[in-house]
């Protein structure tokens, strides 16, 4: 968000000529025209070059030639969802306002590109034997698998940082070196890297315990680093800390077609009949936010499922969330779905 969108302020009733100054003094090119704190209209050069060529003085107010309508975002949208906004609608800068409609801020296309850095650390899980993908993995672990010509693990590493992360906690059990080898300490690929070696698969839970006490206090997000996808991060972790949650969970939408006719019953009566029915359950898309206290409360050493630790803290009353995802998504785990990765790769812009 522009620091000095405030100098850009004025009210229905300033004239075109000190509107006109406003616009050519700061660098955002437009005056935001406001009332009782709500925006009610936005003045460019271009208004005022149609006004005056509409016989409208320059000592006319600024209410006869501001756009009344202007297109307006809510503050709580990404900044990717406002990118998208505003070059779909081909706008240089977007006017921000909050659930009242009050102005809260104004962004600029520029500020859409400017990658916001994040604090909070990435745990990427990378020790995997990747044993349904053999012969493949016999020499190397699963995340280094190319796809598209590059590591499966390269590609989850840049969707990171596209989104602001820099800060990288890498478990590793199966071939580390083939790993370390390749990153390094990350400062080739411009990010932080921390290495947690796993001597005995420890469970994704269970892994969590190993990370250094020198971990940011920030909640850190937690993925299998076997996964294709191009979900905004950085719109689950604002999720996450809006909602005040200890653990949040990415969950898929998954359907099962049943072919045949389905009978309900008790005992040899029948109660129902339901023709080829489809039903759809949320499953677990191995992506986490968890909050630095969860990560303190875990006992070293001991093996520990995501599921399972969800379930203990949500027994211990702490608040356990789901947070649905419906961006690309692919836990490449099988051939069927290795072959699949290296066709969708070139379509998802990764």
């Amino acid at each position: 968000m522009t620091v000095n969108w405030q100098k850009v302020i004025v009210a229905p009733s300033v004239s075109i000529k000190d509107a006109l100054k406003i616009i050519d003094k700061e660098a955002l090119r437009v005056a935001l025209v406001v009332e009782n704190n709500k925006l009610v209209g936005m003045v460019t050069d271009g208004d005022v070059r149609r006004g005056i060529l509409q016989g409208i003085e320059l000592s006319a107010s600024v209410r006869q030639i501001m756009n009344t309508n202007p297109i307006s975002a809510n503050a709580s949208l990404s900044s990717h969802d406002l990118k998208v906004l505003m070059q779909s609608r081909k706008l240089l800068s977007l006017p921000l306002v909050d659930d009242e409609g009050k102005l809260v801020g104004l962004k600029t296309l520029y500020d859409t590109l400017m990658v916001e850095r994040r604090e909070n650390p990435v745990f990427i899980m990378a020790g995997g034997f990747g044993t349904r993908l053999k012969p493949l993995t016999n020499d190397c672990p699963k995340p280094m698998l190319k796809v598209g010509g590059k590591p499966m693990l390269e590609t989850l590493i840049n969707n990171f940082k596209n989104h602001g992360f820099y800060k990288f906690y890498i478990s590793t059990h199966y071939l580390p070196e083939v790993i370390m080898n390749y990153f390094g300490d990350g400062s080739e690929f411009d990010i932080e890297i921390t290495y947690v070696h796993e001597k005995e698969p420890l469970g994704t839970g269970g892994a969590l315990s190993l990370l250094p006490d020198t971990l940011p206090k920030e909640p850190l997000i937690m993925i299998n680093g076997d996964i294709l996808t191009n979900v905004d991060f950085g719109k689950v972790l604002d999720f996450h800390i809006k909602q005040n949650s200890d653990a949040t969970m990415c969950v898929r939408d998954y359907e099962i077609k049943i072919p045949f006719g389905v009978i309900e019953g008790e005992g040899h009566e029948i109660t129902g009949m339901v023709e080829k029915p489809t039903y759809r359950y949320f499953v677990n898309a191995g992506i986490y936010i968890i909050s630095s206290q969860i990560i303190k409360s875990l006992p070293n050493n001991e093996h520990l499922d995501m599921p399972t630790l969800f379930e203990l803290k949500k027994a211990e009353n702490c608040k356990v969330l789901k947070f649905p995802i419906h961006e690309y998504w692919l836990d490449v785990g099988r051939h069927d779905d290795f072959k699949k990765a290296q066709i969708d790769i070139h379509e998802l812009g990764l």
